[in-house]
């Protein structure tokens, strides 16, 4: 139970539901199989243990959850192929084209017929509400993948009043800084990946790795205005990560300090091993969190319209 990823999304009112109250509303939104010839299907799943578990796992006051993809996988080559083949046999006996809403009908048809016999694929989201601070983490490394999540959330609550937060710097000039001046707080290291960009439109993008970012290759980009818009970072010695200018986290990875931690609690079941290293995770991630978005200058919770809790 080790995050990868973070989408941080702020609560704009305090979220009061308990672990019993948010499973019952969860069940609005249940996982289901795909059908013979449903293509995908999304649904929340017990996060920790069997699928008679509850659909929330509570530790510490945080609030974890689950949600399962399924998919069919039917590569479109497969449907193109049989579907031209068929096409093909209608010219023939017409010996006219097919006109193209006919061959688009028959697209259609291969595909129908296919789905039941196509192979299934399933892939779960994890995420987990911190009422205290007012978070909702999502383990997501694509905007897509997090927002299937919070729409999904959305429908099982009836409402949802999150935002990303806002904080009183930019995420971009406050990186840029930190670049400029060789430091960035007693709290985090630049380590040696970054992305810049030329903040107009079309601007020049250069991507760097296992690059000294303090060199003077990279203050010559900072001196032709280029921003900095994702940096690689290790926080307290404790956690690997790269953020960018949305303050989405990618490659997130927990340290030896970390996991030496987790180790300590034994766990006699696989669940047990799951809830500890929740807990340990969840924790660091407060912290993490917290220092992260006060690097930044601290939200801006008046622009924000955020309610103090």
């Amino acid at each position: 139970m080790w995050f990868k990823n973070l989408r941080i999304y702020r609560f704009l009112r305090p979220f009061e539901l308990d672990a019993e109250t948010l499973a019952k509303q969860l069940e609005q939104r249940p996982f289901r199989e795909c059908g013979r010839v449903q293509e995908s299907s999304f649904g929340f799943v017990p996060p920790v243990g069997d699928e008679e578990s509850p659909l929330v796992h509570a530790t510490n006051g945080f609030l974890l959850m689950a949600a399962c993809r399924e998919e069919r996988i039917l590569p479109t080559s497969v449907v193109k192929e049989e579907a031209a083949l068929r096409i093909e046999k209608m010219e023939q006996e017409r010996g006219l084209k097919v006109p193209k809403r006919e061959r688009d009908r028959v697209h259609d048809d291969v595909r129908f017929e296919l789905l039941p016999r196509a192979f299934t694929r399933s892939q779960r989201t994890y995420a987990y509400i911190d009422p205290i601070d007012g978070y909702l983490l999502v383990d997501a490394s694509t905007d897509a993948k997090a927002d299937e999540f919070t729409e999904a959330l959305h429908e099982a609550l009836g409402d949802l009043p999150i935002a990303f937060p806002l904080t009183n710097e930019r995420p971009s000039s406050v990186m840029t800084r930190w670049l400029a001046d060789g430091y960035a707080g007693p709290e985090f290291d630049v380590e040696q990946e970054c992305e810049l960009r030329l903040p107009v439109e079309g601007g020049a993008v250069v991507r760097c790795r296992n690059q000294d970012l303090a060199s003077r290759e990279i203050q010559v980009h900072l001196e032709a205005g280029k921003e900095v818009i994702r940096l690689s970072m290790v926080f307290a010695e404790r956690i690997r990560f790269i953020v960018d200018e949305k303050l989405a986290v990618r490659r997130l990875r927990f340290l030896e300090l970390i996991q030496d931690e987790a180790n300590d609690v034994e766990a006699e079941s696989p669940a047990a091993r799951m809830d500890a290293d929740f807990a340990v995770m969840s924790l660091e991630l407060r912290g993490f969190v917290r220092q992260l978005l006060e690097a930044f200058g601290g939200e801006d919770k008046a622009a924000m319209g955020v309610l103090s809790g």
